[in-house]
């Protein structure tokens, strides 16, 4: 071969990889396990752009440093296939989505092995395979046969939870459950019909049908997390959402809120994501207090963490979403009230909480009865009150809280001062130090003595208790698509049942349509004689697109497997994943629900570990780098970037792929790039035509995006990998610029030539390496091992550049010195890593081979090349050894002909020698 060609040299190895099954791995208790980890993607028509290998090259330089180093590496990718998207597309077309979903992750696959990855593929899954979403079913089923005894502090099955009830009914059973859950006794349990037995049940069971306040996609035609929705539309597509109650499926996620949060701990994972969490979750210590209503057998409860400010209440407000509203509001606010909850329940959480600019809210017309004064308290309705958390109503203290002040303030109701240290004279003051005033019998208590005091009071009235409480929700699970998991349920008398096991998987029915039908029931309403083989209809929604994602890690260890989601004993071997890459956007949703299964799964006994990811590593966005053409108004006529301020023009984005260099345009391929500019004309600098730039993000409709298989086909996978980690650290965003790709390449060729010539013969030598070589390598090597270890992928490869640049020029063809560098650059370029391995005579592939070591030795300096100061400026550098006396250093720098030029016959006055730094000349 007479030069580095990249093409050639990455399709042998490719198919070597292949051939030889090198990246698949079994269990093997002789090595240290490490499990790397990357968030699989969803695979869209629109394929990969540069952006997206960014933590997959990262996770993959981990894995292949591990395997090295002598640990039996898992590393693996499947595929999140469910999903919107496809779905959307089936509806437009007409085409199954599993049709497309396959085209484009045969496109995923061919793009992430040109890549070069070291994936075991034999372990792919892929979350629309009846193979793997039988286990999703499974366990769902697991979730509806369990509820969370708070006793053991862990999922326990439904059987033990029906025996505690036929012998001593709801009154001995410390459980999580819904909070309207009727007590019951052992005798009334006995009673009820099997239908009212299963129906009350749901009140305990971890996933469970119920109704809940959801947000509604008429335009999407399903229900949608409240993480896909922004700004009252759908994250996907822009649709009007709106707040509807509807009968859903839910997971008691607030079962686990505890352990959630504790686990939090024992972790290591980037600091905002572990906060997103702990904010999400949100948990609160207070009490809650019941007000009864005036003429009225309602009463409105409300949790509060500041019991002691109770005296302060002034007023009650509702969440717009609040079942009491009807009954409560008076004839003459009926109206007025209506039509505000009409307007603010469909306003998404996320805009009422950020709104705190625009104050609004109307008076129901009700009175609440103060628990402790008996003093009536009118009951207002306002947005920045949320149905979905605590009970949906709040007690306004507006002398303690910022939006309860301003709300009183606009509607001028009281704000009543009730700590003495408050100044409640221009803002709320949620002040703690000081004594409570106003406050009735809480007078001259402190904040921590009037709470204890209240919630006694409360106790006593039978008006309130000390309460924990927990922003999180219960997850709402079921989905009104098409293309999701069907979930194992069929109804009995208006019941829910599950399948047997044995029916699993549950698999999707054809439908003539992927919409929602006429009456509006789900896509799967479509389906002829969607019954089980006894009649009973199964349940028409799909699961979330969480659903499959949450335990896919598992499913890694053992995806073969037909008779249980993984063998246990591959479970236990494999434990947890050592490192996960992906993004932070999926801190409250895919992260967290991944915690809660894994924590039910060891509950049930399958998991030996109750955290999914020890190590979680958010990768930063790769932008685009967009350029722009500059159009004279009402022309064709374009104008060059720094002649543009003469004109009046509008910039437009061009493709990318039409610029080169130094923002030059390719002044032809533009005038063919649409057919309105084939007769465009230019006004040019210098004879070019400039273009200009801007960072964003990348996305076609800006023509900044740049396909990885472009760039590798011009200057190869091995270039692209080293050139991402080199743009900057991991988890910062940068920007992508092609111009910069060449310093790589560059790289790769100079590191090829240390070892084969122009005619492609192997020049290296068996001859010892000198000092100075053998330094540079083992620094390299060093820097290698500490960078990798703490994730510091681009220093690595700047560390590279500089050794191929200090070996060159030493001409250095030593393998003693060589060989080592081809093993420690070989995670970051595998291919032509491979290609210089068995040049150099190896039969075994690189991944094969011991990481190597440094040794320290090497690295001790022996002399330093200090700087000659004379009076203060520098003039010359002499190196000595470090074990020079100072008299000798101090005799041979005066001796030394520029130090004596500079003296012109004179005598120091005196000479500082700072060792390993500098030598000062005092003349």
């Amino acid at each position: 071969m007479p030069q580095y060609d990249h093409k050639a040299i990455e399709a042998r190895w490719k198919k070597y990889w292949k051939d030889n099954k090198t990246y698949q791995v079994t269990e093997d208790t002789s090595k240290p396990k490490f499990y790397a980890l990357d968030m699989f993607p969803y695979p869209s028509g629109a394929g990969l752009h540069v952006g997206h290998p960014l933590g997959y090259i990262a996770s993959d330089i981990v894995a292949r440093y591990k395997r090295n180093k002598g640990y039996n590496v898992l590393h693996p990718m499947g595929f999140d296939s469910f999903g919107l998207p496809a779905e959307q597309y089936a509806i437009q077309t007409g085409q199954h989505p599993a049709i497309t979903t396959a085209n484009n992750i045969k496109r995923y696959k061919e793009q992430l092995e040109n890549i070069g990855f070291s994936y075991d593929m034999s372990r792919e899954v892929q979350t629309s395979s009846p193979d793997y979403y039988k286990w999703t079913q499974w366990i769902f089923m697991q979730l509806f046969n369990h509820y969370y005894d708070n006793d053991e502090d862990k999922a326990v099955p439904v059987s033990v939870l029906e025996e505690k009830l036929s012998q001593s009914g709801s009154k001995g059973v410390n459980a999580t459950c819904d909070e309207d859950t009727p007590q019951i006794t052992a005798e009334e349990w006995q009673k009820m019909s099997e239908s009212e037995q299963q129906k009350y049940l749901l009140h305990y069971r971890l996933t469970f049908l119920s109704d809940a306040v959801v947000n509604w996609c008429p335009g999407l035609g399903t229900v949608l997390a409240n993480d896909e929705v922004k700004d009252g539309v759908s994250e996907r597509g822009g649709f009007p959402v709106e707040r509807k109650k509807m009968q859903q499926w839910s997971m008691r996620i607030t079962a686990y809120a505890d352990r959630l949060l504790n686990g939090l701990d024992t972790i290591d994972w980037p600091e905002a994501v572990k906060e997103m969490q702990k904010n999400w979750i949100g948990k609160s210590i207070g009490a809650q207090v019941s007000f009864d209503l005036e003429k009225s057998d309602h009463e409105i409860k409300v949790f509060t963490t500041r019991v002691d400010t109770i005296y302060g209440v002034t007023f009650l407000v509702l969440a717009p979403e609040s079942e009491i509203i009807d009954d409560i509001v008076t004839d003459d606010q009926k109206e007025e009230v209506t039509n505000y909850v009409e307007e603010a329940k469909n306003r998404s959480e996320r805009e009422r909480m950020s709104d705190v600019k625009n104050i609004s809210g109307v008076f129901t017309g009700a009175y609440a009865l103060h628990p402790f004064t008996g003093e009536k308290v009118p009951v207002w309705v306002a947005d920045y009150v949320l149905g979905g958390y605590g009970t949906g109503a709040v007690m306004a203290v507006p002398s303690g809280d910022q939006r309860d002040y301003e709300f009183a303030n606009y509607f001028d109701l009281p704000i009543v001062k009730i700590i003495d240290s408050q100044d409640i004279t221009e803002t709320a003051d949620p002040t703690k130090e000081g004594k409570m005033v106003n406050s009735g019998f809480l007078d001259g208590l402190t904040v921590s003595e009037a709470t204890k005091k209240a919630v006694e009071v409360l106790e006593d009235k039978g008006k309130g208790f000390a309460k924990v409480n927990y922003r999180m929700r219960d997850a709402v699970f079921s989905r009104q698509r098409y293309w999701g998991e069907p979930i194992p349920v069929y109804f009995k008398d208006d019941v829910p049942y599950l399948i047997n096991e044995s029916e699993l998987p549950l698999e999707l029915p054809e439908v003539d349509k992927y919409l929602p039908t006429e009456d509006g029931e789900p896509p799967l309403a479509r389906a002829d004689n969607w019954k089980t083989p006894e009649g009973y209809e199964y349940e028409k929604s799909t699961m979330p697109g969480w659903a499959g994602s949450s335990w896919y890690l598992f499913r890694y260890m053992d995806p073969k497997n037909q008779d249980a989601l993984a063998d246990k004993e591959k479970l236990k071997y494999w434990e947890n994943v050592d490192l996960y890459i992906g993004g932070s956007e999926h801190a409250t949703g895919h992260l967290l629900y991944s915690r809660f299964w894994t924590k039910f799964l060891k509950d049930i006994g399958y998991l030996t570990v109750d955290e999914p990811f020890k190590k979680l590593i958010n990768q930063g966005m790769i932008q685009g780098r967009s350029n722009f053409v500059y159009r004279i108004k009402d022309s064709n006529k374009f104008v060059s970037l720094n002649l543009k301020d003469e004109y009046d023009v509008a910039a437009m984005h061009v493709d990318v792929s039409l610029v080169h260099g130094n923002d030059e345009l390719d002044i032809e391929a533009f005038k063919k790039w649409r057919p309105d500019l084939a007769e465009a004309e230019f006004i040019l600098e210098d004879g070019k035509y400039i273009c200009g730039w801007e960072v964003e993000k990348m996305s076609k409709s800006k023509y900044n995006v740049v396909n990885p298989d472009d760039i590798i086909e011009q200057y190869g996978a091995d270039t692209l990998r080293m050139y991402e980690m080199f743009l900057g650290p991991l988890e910062q965003f940068k920007p992508w610029n092609t111009h910069g790709i060449d310093g790589v390449a560059k790289f790769l060729r100079k590191f090829w030539r240390l070892f084969f010539n122009d005619e492609g013969e192997l020049i290296v030598t068996n001859d010892p390496a000198d000092k100075k070589a053998l330094k540079v390598t083992h620094g390299t090597i060093k820097k290698t091992i500490e960078d990798i270890e703490r994730l510091s992928f681009n220093t690595v490869v700047s560390a590279f550049m500089i050794c191929a640049n200090e070996l060159t020029s030493m001409k250095c063809h030593s393998r003693e010195a060589l060989e080592p560098l081809v093993v420690a650059l070989s995670p970051f370029a595998p291919h032509i890593c491979e290609e210089i391995w068995a040049g150099l005579g190896h039969t075994e592939s690189v991944t094969k081979a011991e990481f190597p070591t440094y040794i320290e030795s090497y690295l001790v300096e022996d002399s330093h090349e200090y700087p000659i100061m004379i009076n203060g400026k520098m003039r010359t550098k002499i190196s000595f050894s470090l074990d020079a006396p100072k008299p000798e250093m101090e005799a041979t720098v005066k001796a030394n002909d520029i130090v004596q030029k500079w003296l012109d016959g004179k005598e120091p006055k005196k000479i500082i020698v700072v060792p390993k730094k500098i030598i000062n000349v005092v003349v």
